[in-house]
């Protein structure tokens, strides 16, 4: 039995006056059933409900950028969106349990293993989970491309085998077709590097984070062992090719050999930094090649305010970030311990600025 988590852009799920694509949603519910049939599970990861409200009240123009007016929007249209997946689920003897998450969810890991519990309880009840990011209640969280990022995070929860992202394009491309370029199909990724970062172009313009920002949800969910494709959401079969790995359905990114842990995928993708702690050569080699703790001797340079168990990024002498983890020091003491040896600190802070336990290598 497999589990796929099927990620649903608004460009997809929505036609260009924003009401619900009922077509695209009939015809992936139907795949799901189908998937179902075959004793495999599936997660819905769907958009929409901003772009679905905005023409619930009568507006076709540019919707609003105001967060407030975001909020208030999202809770007119996420009823409208989920009625549209149950009706479609339901016409395959399918019911939809709906599941609204934010990042804040994912930042505390008793909410972490809540919402795990949650969805696991939903496919024990033989039910399906459609899950959108709560924006109704969200602050900060409402942002271009989250629930792509949440999509992966949610595929690590379920312990998913694929996370298809589906959009409207055939999957990332060697140009922009926004910028009038030819472009042909990559179709497998073996690292998500920085020269495909800069195919992958800004925003998309109905309210999706474009391919960066799918891009990003492919490598966290890459990195926990997940393979990965992007494909078109209006692709004939495409949750059956893309789950069975028939050529040209998208591009695939294949999942890295050791799948990261649970706590450890938590603190490198789920949680924002605090701050940043810049360290020397030294320092970065231990971390990286030796496994060790980081100790404040290593440490040249700290930025930004943190208390003790917040998570920062941890970047060399270049400049660039290569690691994150928990710091164990806070900020505001930052002249009793940065740069000092062990034998220099007082004897309540202690000997690791990050414990190896609790830091991440993201090179």
């Amino acid at each position: 039995m497999s589990t796929v988590v099927v990620k649903v852009g608004s460009s997809t799920v929505t036609r260009p006056d924003g009401e619900v694509d009922r077509e695209v949603v009939d015809a992936l519910c139907a795949e799901i059933a189908a998937l179902g049939a075959r004793g495999h599970r599936a997660v819905v990861v769907t958009s929409g409900a901003i772009a679905c409200g905005w023409a619930a009240l009568g507006h076709h123009e540019e919707r609003p950028e105001d967060p407030g007016v975001l909020q208030a929007l999202s809770a007119v249209g996420q009823h409208r969106l989920m009625r549209s997946w149950q009706d479609g689920l339901a016409a395959h003897g399918l019911v939809a349990g709906q599941v609204l998450l934010a990042p804040l969810d994912f930042g505390h890991r008793r909410q972490y293993l809540h919402a795990r519990g949650t969805l696991h309880h939903l496919f024990a009840l033989g039910v399906v989970p459609v899950v959108n990011e709560n924006d109704a209640v969200a602050d900060e969280e409402i942002r271009f491309g989250d629930n792509d990022r949440l999509s992966a995070l949610v595929a690590h929860l379920v312990g998913a085998d694929l996370l298809l992202l589906l959009t409207d394009t055939p999957g990332l491309l060697t140009a922009d077709p926004r910028l009038g370029v030819e472009g042909s199909l990559i179709e497998e990724v073996v690292e998500v590097d920085h020269r495909l970062e800069g195919l992958a172009g800004g925003p998309g313009a109905v309210g999706s984070g474009g391919m960066a920002s799918k891009l990003a949800a492919a490598r966290i969910a890459t990195w926990s062992g997940v393979r990965t494709v992007i494909a078109d959401g209006r692709r004939l079969g495409v949750v059956a090719d893309a789950l069975e790995g028939r050529p040209g359905v998208g591009t695939v990114f294949r999942p890295r050999p050791g799948r990261l842990p649970a706590r450890k995928l938590w603190i490198a993708f789920a949680l924002g930094a605090s701050g940043t702690l810049c360290v020397d050569a030294g320092a970065r080699e231990a971390l990286v090649a030796g496994g060790r703790s980081l100790l404040p001797a290593g440490v040249v340079e700290c930025r930004g305010r943190f208390e003790p168990d917040d998570a920062v990024e941890i970047a060399g002498p270049d400049g660039a970030v290569f690691a994150k983890g928990l710091v164990q020091s806070p900020s505001d003491r930052r002249a009793e311990w940065m740069g000092r040896r062990s034998d220099e600190l007082p004897p309540d802070l202690p000997h690791e600025v990050v414990h190896r336990d609790d830091l991440v290598v993201l090179v």
